[in-house]
């Protein structure tokens, strides 16, 4: 199984440069691609919410990341190739945290996404070597606003 390039650079963001924002460009435009899936969206959001967080939104943060567990938990456990599961789950455990900030602050923390196909980790390493890290990371969205699309 050939996977697309733009999920495969996603991953590469995601998990190797914890570069959400780019997370967002480039599954965005597989998302619209893919005639708006609800994966794809919520793989998005999950980006979102640890982008949104890190710049020390909370409440979006939270809305982003839970979200994306309400979405996540309704696919199979392995899905595109990695582990859905543990991902909804540790979407849903950061959402319920960051509903409880106030009370309970924590320091911002990663995700990574862990890859379940060998396949998929053979084309995320090649791919990986191709896409040069952002630095330093973009903040905010650099083109045209008529092409900006909401989540």
């Amino acid at each position: 199984m050939a996977y697309e390039p733009l999920y495969l650079a996603y991953l590469v963001y995601f998990n190797r440069d914890r570069d959400y924002f780019e997370c967002h460009e480039v599954l965005e435009e597989l998302w619209l691609a893919r005639n708006r899936d609800p994966l794809y969206k919520a793989l998005l959001q999950a980006a979102v919410g640890l982008y949104h967080f890190r710049n020390n939104n909370v409440r979006g943060g939270f809305i982003m990341l839970n979200r994306a567990h309400e979405v996540l938990q309704g696919y199979p456990a392995e899905t595109l190739g990695i582990n859905l599961a543990k991902l909804a789950g540790e979407a849903g455990d950061y959402a319920r945290r960051l509903e409880a900030y106030a009370e309970q602050p924590f320091e911002y923390y990663d995700l990574t996404i862990e890859l379940a196909d060998p396949v998929l980790e053979e084309e995320v390493a090649a791919a990986a070597r191709e896409i040069i890290p952002s630095n330093p990371q973009r903040r905010s969205p650099q083109r045209p606003a008529s092409r900006r699309h909401g989540n």
